[in-house]
């Protein structure tokens, strides 16, 4: 297994772990996120009560306090379990197909699978976002009524958002399996 550091487009720490299997024709990445700051948790905590605690001393209602902590707990619990993902994983397997599984903070799971023969190619695509150009790699589906068309462009990677050096490693060995899944046909 192979680890890269890299940075996302917003200059944070990202890594790459590539990890070939026995087959030439099996190999997975995973990009893995920062994990949940405990000093940004406490910040948005503390500003979040010391509002309830200024409206309370204002008010002097205690259920001012009481709809705080349950906001603040009912808002973590949202964040970690429907928004922070830790890990983005890319499984491609040449006579199957390819897996696309994010791993959220909370431990929750959620996976992708798209079969080969609906593949038509994975391309590094570009754009606009917030003034300014990026890139990110996506799986190019076949169109089923037209053979050269393309039905659905699926982005990876939608969470940690790489940069252009990280995607580019990715891109050249998907593009040799896929390859290789050619000439073996």
């Amino acid at each position: 297994m192979q680890e890269q550091q890299f940075t996302n487009i917003y200059g944070g720490a990202i890594s790459l772990q590539c990890r070939s299997y026995e087959a030439a024709s099996c190999r997975e990445f995973s990009v893995c996120s920062p994990k949940l700051s405990l000093r940004g948790l406490t910040a948005c905590t503390c500003a979040v009560w010391l509002a309830a605690y200024a409206l309370f001393a204002y008010t002097e209602n205690t259920a001012v306090l009481s709809a705080a902590i349950f906001v603040t707990l009912i808002g973590l619990l949202f964040y970690l379990h429907f928004v922070k993902i830790d890990q983005e994983s890319l499984l491609v397997i040449a006579s199957l197909g390819i897996q696309m599984t994010s791993y959220y903070a909370s431990g929750k799971e959620s996976t992708t699978f798209i079969e080969m023969n609906n593949v038509k190619d994975v391309v590094i695509n570009e754009a606009i976002y917030m003034q300014k150009v990026i890139y990110y790699l996506c799986i190019l589906l076949k169109d089923p009524v037209d053979s050269h068309g393309i039905s659905e462009v699926v982005p990876v990677f939608q969470s940690s958002k790489p940069r252009l050096d990280c995607l580019v490693d990715v891109y050249k060995s998907c593009q040799e399996i896929l390859d290789h899944r050619k000439t073996s046909l």
